[in-house]
């Protein structure tokens, strides 16, 4: 099979539903172990820093969550772009599913930085450029959140949804330079998997197997509530039927 013809299959919500209910149990168990193994690393082994102290371990949650604050808007831009141009069924189920997702990971980054900032920099919050453009990354998923809870699924939500969605990407850039743009109170990045570390590596190393676990489980939640929604908009169709009629047996 070529890949152009897996691409078409997986884009289909039965071909989706079966291949990532193979793929779950494995990438949940390297999750997990991997998420141990950086907690663990983090927390027990890794040096306090020279001026922050032990307030540093806080760098482990933060900056991976971060990182997928703004992946998975990513991922929903990319989602409601092909849902425009193609209308594919399974992108507005991603646009739908990573919205509450990535607005968690947002609001964790968020709060894990607020905590991180009151030791470091005697504040809890400050209206800064990074801060204030992930805040407004924040209001941005909570808005197809709230149009996607106000509308259904009825016709033109997802289209309504996609036009927002691609509108704010605009700010994913000045999250990212907001530091070198203006003169902010945030530090610039930590962690940088293009650039060489500015950290010793036995503090970037347990921080990259935190952001290695960090993503497996966004991904894995993210599957998981890919395939409820399939359940939800495709209950009428046979083979779902089929497959709650057989968990149902075997229940």
């Amino acid at each position: 099979m070529s890949i152009i013809n897996f691409l078409h299959q997986l884009g289909s919500p039965r071909p989706f539903f079966e291949l990532t209910g193979r793929w779950l149990p494995w990438l949940t168990g390297i999750t997990l172990l991997t998420l141990l193994l950086g907690m663990g690393w983090a927390l027990l082994l890794a040096p306090p820093d020279y001026q922050q102290g032990h307030s540093v371990r806080i760098m482990y949650i933060h900056v991976p969550t971060v990182m997928l604050a703004q992946s998975a808007y990513m991922m929903m831009a990319a989602a409601a772009l092909v849902h425009l141009v193609w209308h594919i069924k399974l992108a507005d189920m991603a646009m739908t599913t990573l919205a509450p997702l990535g607005a968690a990971m947002t609001l964790l980054a968020l709060a894990s930085g607020s905590i991180w900032g009151r030791p470091t920099w005697g504040t809890w919050w400050e209206w800064d450029a990074r801060t204030t453009s992930t805040l407004v990354l924040f209001f941005l998923y909570m808005g197809v959140v709230a149009i996607r809870s106000a509308l259904g699924n009825q016709a033109g939500t997802a289209r309504i949804c996609a036009i927002l969605t691609l509108a704010g990407v605009v700010n994913l850039p000045i999250i990212k330079y907001s530091v070198d743009w203006w003169h902010t109170l945030h530090q610039p990045a930590s962690f940088s998997l293009m650039e060489k570390p500015s950290m010793p590596p036995e503090m970037w190393l347990p921080l990259l197997v935190m952001v290695i676990g960090m993503y497996l489980g966004f991904i894995s939640l993210w599957l998981q509530w890919m395939r409820n929604e399939i359940l939800v908009r495709e209950q009428q169709a046979s083979w779902v039927r089929q497959w709650l009629a057989a968990r149902q047996r075997g229940a």
